[in-house]
């Protein structure tokens, strides 16, 4: 996300900004919120690299310059617009728990809902830092998330394990997607068309008796998918694995 200018990154005063702790009104009416929801928007247009204070100035009718005296930077701008979008996942913190009975109908419901979030926004996943973000919005989706596997014997350390490798898979298959979409769209060839022309030269230049089981669940694959992957289920056999290891924790953890 280029910008002319950023400050030096300081992360009190992103902090600060992500609580609206010393929002000042404008006569103009320019808020972090606007600004925030312009950004958004031009995100999920054109892509994370798209916003810039310039553009998102531009959307607002005022000049860049008027912006950072609400948002002071680009890494600023980033958080900001990553706990504003995380404010959409849930209804409420008890919306995990309140929809479901269990805590594995719990986790494929926090995992389904991060997918389709990262559908709807796919520029998250170009946005996210090796730091949280620590605003009202992530931490109310840290406490619903976690709500879900409180209580069924598991350790504090082993709940923020468990909910990590959920999300961490989710957002593993959401990039390949989106990495897929992206490519389907820039070849103009679907992913059917895109076999037909390499599956004869494969064929040619591939030796079946030096990779029998590659060619062999390859084949498999490729026929059941329609490509040479499938991130969609991917991401459904994966969520189901990752429930089986917990349910295996959560027995080891039963007295007996």
């Amino acid at each position: 996300m280029a910008s002319k200018k950023d400050t030096p990154f300081d992360p009190a005063r992103t902090l600060g900004l992500l609580w609206r702790v010393s929002e000042k009104p404008s006569r103009t009416g320019l808020s972090v919120d606007a600004i925030v929801h312009a950004a958004i928007e031009i995100a999920d247009a054109e892509g994370l690299d798209a916003v810039s204070m310039r553009r998102v100035g531009d959307r607002l009718g005022v000049g860049a310059m008027s912006l950072y005296t609400h948002v002071p930077g680009r890494n600023d701008l980033t958080d900001l617009m990553t706990d504003s979008a995380l404010g959409s996942l849930y209804s409420g913190i008890d919306e995990p728990t309140a929809s479901t009975t269990g805590w594995r109908e719990g986790l494929r419901f926090v995992a389904e809902r991060n997918w389709q979030l990262y559908r709807t926004h796919p520029w998250l996943l170009d946005a996210q830092g090796a730091r949280a973000v620590l605003g009202p919005h992530t931490n109310d989706k840290y406490e619903a998330e976690l709500r879900v596997i409180d209580g069924i014997g598991l350790t504090d350390v082993e709940m923020d394990s468990v909910l990590t490798l959920v999300l961490t898979h989710v957002a593993g298959t959401a990039r390949a997607l989106a990495r897929f979409n992206r490519v389907r769209e820039e070849s103009g060839m679907t992913d059917v068309q895109w076999w037909e022309a390499t599956a004869p030269v494969l064929e040619q230049v591939m030796d079946r008796d030096r990779y029998p089981v590659a060619s062999r669940v390859g084949t498999a694959a490729t026929e059941s998918y329609d490509a040479a992957s499938d991130p969609v289920h991917e991401y459904q056999f994966g969520v189901e694995r990752i429930l089986d290891g917990v349910a295996a924790l959560v027995e080891r953890a039963q007295p007996h």
